[in-house]
């Protein structure tokens, strides 16, 4: 093999590791520092608050049943800021609760200040084009 033939594989090698790399690293969750790859590239609903917080804390059961209901079709995640400001600094809030609308490919679509109801949840989801259908019952 000549030196320029050795020059062009090591060359298309040295780039094929670079853009991995750049993939990998643009694919990493803000929150959870984990490749998205990973797992099944779904919209995700982030609600950053904190436990001792009266309108985060009625926020839970919402999450929670968009979380059951939605399984497989929509993530959602609660961030809690006082526990895990590293995890919250990414989003750059300013009040709390912060509800963040994420699309599958990890960009921000919006964002709600303060309690929303589950209702208005899909319908900000609806109005970004996402239409979620509730999971089966057994």
């Amino acid at each position: 093999m000549s030196t320029a033939s050795r020059l062009a594989v090591v060359s298309a090698l040295v780039l094929a590791v670079a853009v991995t790399v750049a993939l990998r690293r643009d694919n990493a969750s803000p929150a959870s520092g984990a490749p998205a790859a990973a797992a099944v590239a779904l919209p995700r609903l982030v609600d950053l608050g904190a436990d001792n917080c009266i309108p985060c804390k009625a926020m839970m059961p919402v999450l929670d049943g968009l979380r059951r209901e939605y399984a497989g079709r929509l993530r959602v995640d609660f961030i809690d800021v006082n526990k895990s400001p590293d995890q919250a600094e990414p989003f750059r809030i300013y009040a709390i609760p912060t509800q963040i609308f994420i699309d599958p490919a990890g960009r921000e679509l919006t964002r709600h200040l303060g309690f929303i109801s589950k209702e208005d949840i899909l319908d900000t989801w609806r109005q970004l084009g996402y239409h979620f259908t509730p999971a089966a019952k057994d």
